[in-house]
């Protein structure tokens, strides 16, 4: 969620969340723990925190007290969720054929039954994704991947997706991440 920051100290931050309604900007209680996440200079830190006081009233404000120090941050750009999905993807003289792992609309990380030597980091591939009865031809990098004997765990990024790629991509993450939720329940 977005906040404002009202009140930063060496001792306490106060943050005001942003959004419509108020009951659940005061559903928090004391000692829930928060992380602070910002943009600064060039690169994304967090800290973490926890709740000391809820401040109620037209404008709800958060008391916050740190409980440990601000780092770089490892936060994904983009929401992940664990979807199982047909994959292909080309590669020398034929087709890597596997599965999803992970799904968000930024990249994939897909488990494929390998041959020869797997793709190295910075590899350009073209991967046809199954989405419901559409396949998606979409461009990516590899990131890593790691070698199993003859399965492959690779990770992509994906490369200039259209927004009505990336908007069905996003739709079948949180789609995923409803799913998950049920089964929680």
């Amino acid at each position: 969620m977005t906040a404002s920051v009202d009140v930063s100290t060496e001792f306490t931050i106060v943050v005001r969340p942003d959004g419509e309604g108020t009951a659940w900007k005061t559903s928090v209680k004391d000692g829930d723990p928060v992380a602070l996440y910002w943009i600064g200079a060039n690169e994304e830190r967090t800290l973490p925190a926890k709740i000391v006081e809820v401040e109620p009233g037209e404008e709800v404000r958060w008391h916050l007290v740190a409980t440990g120090p601000a780092e770089r941050s490892q936060r994904r750009k983009a929401v992940r969720g664990r979807v199982t999905l047909p994959v292909y993807l080309p590669w020398v003289d034929g087709q890597l054929v596997g599965e999803t792992v992970d799904l968000s609309e930024a990249g994939v990380r897909v488990l494929v039954d390998g041959w020869g030597l797997p793709p190295e980091p910075g590899t350009r591939l073209d991967i046809g994704l199954t989405l419901t009865d559409e396949v998606l031809h979409l461009g990516a990098d590899v990131v890593r991947q790691q070698a199993n004997g003859p399965r492959w765990l690779i990770s992509l990024s994906f490369v200039d997706v259209d927004d009505r790629d990336a908007d069905q991509l996003r739709r079948r993450v949180f789609q995923a991440l409803r799913e998950e939720r049920a089964l929680a329940e």
